[in-house]
């Protein structure tokens, strides 16, 4: 039998399996060999220990699509990635780590700032002005007010997509917009919890429709971008695509080089200061990174 992990916690996976509800699943020890997790979003195959009870076996993974590790999570389509426009302020660092973190994987982000409702119209375009080149959809939105809630739920149709962001910036509130009470598959999942056997911060798949899910991740306060080389950390700001190629020196990494063109684009404006002086500071931490 096939199905999907769409929770995992403290050992225990929840795997939704079409037109037969959640099975509550241990993993096999070959995985535990094999130095493999089971992911919120992988694909299993199960083997059923009490049909009655809804228990078994996660007995094979199959192949991924991709994977994150930060959020946990497999076969993901897309990222939502979620900033309040204030309150707290957005913190651009953060979202540029995640950012780059998501073009790494080749997954796309949309990019929404919520509580559009308490900011103006000029900081509203000086929030668009620093991510108009990065390669990314922004929306603005209000959960408090439901303003454009639509345009969201179009992004979503027919993708597994992966919501993060970090705590206090309504993504509870927008999720809970998202996801129609009507279309969510997940009271055999909360009658099995509500044993009080798990209360740990968790991933979770919520379906949309028939053919779109949400995942909900804990919120995040810092990324270390570590897992790659400086000299690859340009190719993944899409602003610096157009210059590529362009530059004095053919190895050039637009930091101290003389007659750079990505440099000369950041003094023209074509560039956004902010995302230049985010890409500094990340390369100077991979530079830095300590090797073993």
């Amino acid at each position: 039998m096939q199905g999907k992990i769409v929770k995992g916690i403290a050992g225990f996976y929840y795997v939704h399996v079409v037109e037969s509800g959640v099975y509550e699943c241990k993993a096999k020890g070959i995985f535990r060999k094999e130095k493999k997790k089971p992911l919120v979003g992988d694909n299993v195959e199960l083997e059923i220990l009490d049909k009655r009870e809804m228990e078994g076996n996660i007995i094979k993974i199959l192949p991924r699509k991709n994977e994150l590790i930060r959020p946990a999570a497999a076969n993901v389509d897309q990222a939502l990635v979620v900033f309040a426009a204030a309150q707290p302020s957005p913190h651009f660092n953060l979202l540029d780590r995640f950012l780059v973190m998501m073009e790494q994987k080749e997954i796309p982000v949309i990019l929404c700032f919520n509580k559009e409702d308490i900011v103006t119209e000029e900081e509203i375009e000086r929030i668009n002005a620093v991510y108009a080149g990065c390669g990314c959809q922004v929306l603005f939105t209000s959960a408090l007010e439901e303003r454009n809630i639509g345009q969201v739920k179009e992004f979503l149709k027919g993708k597994t997509t992966v919501i993060a962001g970090p705590s206090g910036v309504g993504k509870s509130s927008l999720i809970n917009l998202l996801q129609p009470e009507a279309n969510m598959e997940t009271g055999s999942i909360s009658r099995k919890i509500a044993r009080g056997r798990h209360t740990t911060r968790h991933s979770e798949l919520f379906s949309v429709d028939e053919d779109s899910y949400i995942m909900d991740t804990p919120g995040f306060s810092s990324l270390y971008v570590n897992d790659f080389e400086k000299e690859e950390l340009k190719y993944f700001f899409p602003e610096f695509d157009i210059y590529e190629g362009t530059c004095k020196f053919i190895t050039c990494d637009h930091i101290h080089e003389p007659g750079c063109s990505v440099k000369a684009a950041v003094e023209e404006g074509k560039i956004h200061t902010t995302r230049y002086e985010n890409y500094v500071e990340m390369y100077e931490e991979l530079k830095n990174k300590r090797r073993y």
